[in-house]
């Protein structure tokens, strides 16, 4: 895995990040992002201070990511007993003697 150099700014403070080379783009991304709304949170509040924006910016993106876990652990949950009541029912047609026994 190549590791490439790569500076971010956000909220006027320069962040320099080694970082795998295909995953560049996506820490710019995020760096944009989190700027952005760090901003928009300075508007909406008429905070000023950086550290309490990019709290805020932190709770929003982790509270989330963490909605999103929970749903992916359902659904992957609810897909594997969908797929072992699926499964039952194919052995119960291709194998009707096995469960005759």
């Amino acid at each position: 895995m190549d590791t490439v150099s790569a500076s971010v700014n956000i909220l006027g403070r320069t962040y320099r990040l080694r970082v795998a080379a295909e995953d560049e783009a996506a820490l710019r991304k995020a760096a944009a992002a989190i700027e952005g709304q760090a901003k928009q949170y300075g508007q909406q509040y008429a905070y000023n201070d950086h550290q309490d924006l990019l709290a805020m910016v932190a709770l929003t993106q982790i509270t989330q990511l963490t909605k999103i876990q929970d749903s992916l652990r359902f659904k992957d949950t609810d897909l594997a007993q969908r797929l072992q009541s699926i499964d039952t029912v194919l052995e119960g047609i291709l194998h009707p003697t096995r469960n005759s026994l």
